[in-house]
């Protein structure tokens, strides 16, 4: 599973070729702390690129979380919603936040992988 980053500290783990799941990184839910509230997207939705998708809260600050590329939510993550610890006990798995139908597989192509954003979160 091929798993890419954005500047805004999301994650997007494609599926398939048409299917991705995400969610934050280690290093957003690390300057966030404790996350109390999330606000997910409409299921049906359609969003482009960098656009505001939901809200994720803690107990010192609130973030936007943002399309990491255009696409449609398919699903979100009720688990999360009741449980919104699970964003820091697991944000690279149990804590996803929402699953999209891609609307174009260029724009993930161009999103940094693993060690580019390791580079990019050590200096942000």
């Amino acid at each position: 599973m091929t798993v890419k980053y954005t500047q805004e500290h999301e994650w997007i783990q494609l599926e398939d070729h048409e299917a991705a799941v995400v969610g934050i990184t280690l290093h957003a839910q690390d300057a966030l702390g404790d996350v109390v509230f999330v606000d997910l997207p409409e299921v049906g939705r359609t969003y482009a690129k960098g656009e505001v998708a939901g809200v994720v809260e803690s107990v010192k600050a609130a973030a936007d979380v943002y399309m990491p590329i255009a696409g449609e939510v398919t699903e979100v993550n009720e688990e999360l919603r009741a449980n919104p610890a699970l964003a820091n006990s697991d944000p690279m798995g149990n804590g996803w936040f929402f699953k999209i139908l891609i609307k174009d597989m260029a724009e993930f192509d161009v999103l940094m992988d693993g060690p580019d954003y390791e580079k990019f979160a050590k200096s942000a």
